[in-house]
């Protein structure tokens, strides 16, 4: 049977199966998968099953539903997608997937689970692959980002990006602590992959900038982009770990 693992950072916090046509996921106590966060909405979000295949579905929520990194509305869920609500992650495990596989997708870093199929990614793919004159290629090494504070105060003038997400704002369990009165619980999150990092507004777009543009999604970070939350700017650098 599919089910989802609800996790808050690393702890699991317990195992839910999809064993109706709808379960809602919220802040309210009413709802099938009760997640007490202020950062959820009350009703923020449903996973829902048409024949074989399961869809999760944003209910128009304050800070938005995430899957795999990526800001959605509705979409499909595939097997060991990793859904993000408010600070707490909901790993998908499908029903047809072998029992072996599953024990190893828990165990899945969450950097290369929200890896995006691309054209860049294939390439990085077939460099790792053996040359044709079986020579060995270079195995690839993860990037270690950090943010340096060049306007405004928090408790640290420079931060490394060390954990496979990292969450700006005012909530006290925030890597960068956000602070005024007006500042969100929780503004942003940085998500931490194999070729780099992205950032993504939990604001639906507002609030956050980077290079003086607003985020709306996910935007991938580059070399001294400079990224600007409640009044504080942060310069973003990559280095070789």
């Amino acid at each position: 049977m599919a089910k989802i693992l609800l996790k808050f950072k690393e702890a699991a916090l317990k195992e839910i199966p999809l064993d109706k046509e709808v379960v809602t996921i919220g802040r309210k106590a009413t709802n099938d998968i009760h997640v007490d966060n202020l950062a959820v909405s009350g009703s923020h979000a449903r996973i829902f099953k048409k024949g074989d295949q399961f869809y999760i579905e944003d209910l128009s929520s304050l800070n938005g539903t995430f899957v795999n990194g990526k800001k959605i509305s509705v979409c499909t869920l595939n097997d060991a997608d990793i859904i993000i609500i408010g600070k707490h992650t909901l790993n998908f495990v499908s029903e047809t997937q072998p029992k072996k596989q599953a024990e190893q997708s828990k165990d899945k870093d969450l950097m290369d689970e929200t890896i995006m199929i691309d054209a860049k990614l294939k390439d990085e793919i077939l460099s790792k692959s053996p040359k044709a004159d079986g020579a060995k290629a270079q195995p690839m090494k993860d990037i270690l980002g950090g943010l340096v504070v060049v306007e405004g105060t928090t408790e640290k003038r420079e931060y490394e990006l060390t954990d496979r997400i990292s969450t700006i704002g005012k909530d006290a369990n925030s890597m960068i602590k956000l602070k005024g009165f007006f500042a969100p619980k929780v503004a942003a999150l940085i998500n931490r992959k194999k070729d780099g990092y992205t950032i993504s507004s939990l604001a639906g777009g507002k609030g956050v900038r980077v290079n003086g543009n607003d985020v709306e999604g996910q935007y991938k970070l580059n070399e001294g982009d400079v990224i600007e939350v409640s009044g504080l700017k942060l310069q973003f650098y990559v280095k070789e770990s």
